[in-house]
């Protein structure tokens, strides 16, 4: 029952983040600069964490044996990620954006082997061969301009899908030790501060009477649910499972980006979608599969 509970997660923070690219890209730049954005989405969700923590109650940790590693999750996961994937996101297409995102998995089994020592199998291999194909044919489907995005963007969500399979690789061995809560609210704290400096010059040259409620519904759901919900879910995830299982999920983003544009009726379904996606999930399956 608790390998289907990580599994659903795994899903959950897919849909989350599919639907994001669209939905962030609505806010910037008309509303807020990306790294005004960025603080704002790290502010507030470093609150939330702080209060969700003291509601499921304190836990100590040993500062003196992990701050290192908090902070370089901070860095990697935190700072680094989230500031140059809203920047990236600003310049380039959302399209751009999920293509490249899907290199992650690759990223997370060579960071695993590096540092944990994680063994690289065949099947493992062939299940990241078999996602990010379909990832790849399922983004160019949907919109045959996919390389419309600009360069400098594209290199920045690059760097931000190699930090964040960095973080997902580094911050696992905390699992053994802690609660997933309080890791995450540490590593938020650290990367508010991190953030702080470059974005608080955006931060303050925003108009906030301007904005429209339905920019601030984007704004929420950027804070709750991609940061706030997501954060936690893939952390609690790395207790029962490899960094590179709850990398290869990240191929589940562009199948539900098309699913909510579906919805959106910005797309439409077929039958070349539906081949995409099974190569997707056939990827999930064998990367998983103990």
């Amino acid at each position: 029952m608790q390998n289907y509970k990580v599994h659903a997660a795994l899903i959950v923070v897919g849909l989350i983040y599919g639907a994001n690219y669209s939905i962030a890209k609505e806010v910037m730049p008309t509303y807020i600069q990306p790294f005004g954005f960025t603080l704002v989405r790290v502010g507030a969700a470093t609150l939330l964490f702080w209060l969700y923590h003291a509601w499921k109650g304190a836990e100590h940790i040993d500062m003196k044996k992990d701050l290192p590693r908090l902070l370089l999750c901070a860095l990697m996961g935190v700072a680094t990620n989230q500031l140059f994937f809203l920047k990236g996101l600003n310049l380039t297409s959302p399209i751009n954006a999920a293509l490249i995102m899907t290199i992650t998995p690759v990223l997370v089994l060579i960071a695993s082997a590096i540092l944990l020592k994680e063994r690289v199998t065949f099947k493992k291999s062939l299940g990241i061969a078999l996602g990010l194909t379909g990832a790849i044919l399922l983004v160019l489907q949907r919109n045959p301009n996919a390389t419309d995005g600009g360069i400098l963007g594209d290199i920045l969500i690059l760097l931000n899908a190699a930090s964040y399979g960095v973080y997902l690789v580094v911050v696992k061995p905390l699992m053994r030790s802690y609660r997933a809560s309080t890791i995450i609210k540490w590593i938020f704290l650290f990367g508010f501060f991190m953030v702080l400096p470059f974005g608080w010059g955006e931060f303050s040259q925003t108009n906030w009477l301007v904005i429209p409620w339905p920019i601030w519904l984007a704004i929420v759901y950027v804070v709750v649910f991609t940061t706030f919900v997501a954060y936690l879910l893939n952390v609690w995830t790395l207790r029962y499972v490899n960094s590179s299982v709850v990398g290869i999920y990240i191929y589940l983003q562009p199948v539900f980006a098309t699913l909510v544009a579906m919805l959106l009726g910005q797309d439409q379904p077929t039958a070349d979608k539906f081949l995409y996606s099974a190569l997707i999930f056939t990827g999930v399956y064998l990367v998983s599969r103990k």
